[in-house]
């Protein structure tokens, strides 16, 4: 959000950090806030586009703590769920971890990471992206906003996150279906507990159909 006059969408609230303007969840919301792309009756077969966010405080990325871990319809990630249709498919799922560096809470760092504990959702698969923003080797921190190293745009990743910021097409996704349709799209941010302790703010996105 590069103009002063853009507005969040309803439902979120606006991050004003370091020059840094994103769109996030109010404090008490602690399931996924959607945005709505109808086709306009647009037939397509492929998706691109690309999200920027910012990690907010404790992120767990895939944590299968989570209720709702292997639910499509639920806050099956800390980041960004991209979907199609209604029930709703995968398209893309952008997701922010704990620390890009640390070692004590692996089942919390990205998927890709080294040492990484947590598998991938079968409905994923290799359809993600992941970074996180903390470069703190030990710890986090509570109401902060990471503003120094976006998410999802494959750079100042830490040593342990070197295969996520290498993932193909970073920071672009994009997917090829066999079948044209015109299912609209869904643009979700999920994240399982209060904003104090996690949140994924988006600062740009962009998605297109063909």
């Amino acid at each position: 959000m590069s103009l002063p006059t853009e507005k969040c969408p309803p439902g979120f609230q606006m991050y004003n950090t370091g020059g840094v303007r994103a769109c996030g969840r109010v404090n008490t919301n602690t399931d996924c806030l959607p945005v709505i792309f109808p086709s306009n009756n647009i037939n397509y077969s492929e998706i691109c586009g690309r999200v920027v966010g910012y990690q907010h405080a404790s992120t767990d990325a895939i944590d299968p703590r989570f209720g709702d871990h292997n639910d499509i319809n639920g806050h099956y990630v800390d980041g960004v769920s991209i979907t199609r249709g209604s029930p709703r498919q995968h398209v893309w799922t952008l997701m922010s971890g704990l620390q890009d560096e640390g070692t004590n809470n692996q089942n919390l760092n990205c998927p890709c990471a080294v040492g990484a504990t947590v598998p991938v959702q079968s409905f994923i698969g290799e359809h993600y992206f992941c970074e996180s923003g903390n470069s703190n080797y030990y710890a986090w921190s509570y109401n902060t906003l990471y503003v120094e190293d976006p998410l999802w745009d494959g750079k100042d990743c830490g040593s342990r996150e070197l295969a996520c910021c290498a993932a193909p097409g970073l920071p672009w996704f994009y997917r090829n279906y066999t079948n044209t349709t015109d299912d609209f799209l869904e643009l979700r941010l999920c994240l399982d507990q209060i904003v104090s302790d996690e949140d994924a703010a988006v600062g740009f996105y962009e998605i297109y159909v063909k």
